[in-house]
């Protein structure tokens, strides 16, 4: 699969087992639509370089927003799956997910 466009991009602070620092580099490419489907869905592409072998996965939505929104919970999943201990700016969950006071 294609990343395509790329319209955001986050760079994290691995460490390794021995205490030297690497980097990480997350994609995500736009939303586009899906074709292979039938219903108008939509995908959103990722890629996460620096953990694994850098290939670029996706995740699928009924609109572009879902599909944006599912493709950052997935590479959310994958960093923590990855068993790596990871930093952005010292925030929980990589600064991957948002929960703004409303009021």
């Amino acid at each position: 699969m294609d990343l395509g466009e790329i319209i955001a991009e986050r760079r994290i602070e691995g460490v390794a087992p021995d205490g030297s620092h690497f980097e990480v580099v997350i994609r995500f490419g736009a939303p586009r639509p899906d074709p292979l489907s039938h219903n108008g869905d939509w995908e959103c592409p990722h890629q996460i370089d620096g953990l694994g072998d850098g290939a670029v996965g996706a995740a699928y939505g009924v609109d572009s927003l879902q599909a944006l929104l599912l493709s950052v919970h997935a590479v959310r999943i994958k960093l923590a799956e990855s068993g790596s201990t990871l930093d952005w700016l010292g925030m929980p969950e990589l600064g991957l997910t948002v929960a703004p006071v409303l009021s």
